[in-house]
């Protein structure tokens, strides 16, 4: 299955966007009934890695993006 069909699968992919590095990484939160189930970390449109929003890195990223807004 190729990963646009995973995520066309998921719940609605809420688009949180930083320019964290000049390699153009961004961040996508995954929610599901309102709540954020994961992060994606993205280069463009390829998926480097997914990181769990309980972990502290995840805390931090959200929190990065609460205080922003």
């Amino acid at each position: 299955m190729s990963e646009e069909a995973v995520q066309t699968a998921e719940e609605p992919v809420v688009a949180i966007e930083a320019a964290a590095e000049p390699e153009d990484v961004s961040y996508q939160a995954v929610e599901k009934e309102g709540t954020v189930t994961a992060i994606w970390e993205m280069q463009g449109h390829k998926h480097l890695r997914t990181i769990d929003p309980r972990s502290n890195e995840g805390k931090q990223i959200l929190a990065l993006f609460e205080t922003a807004g």
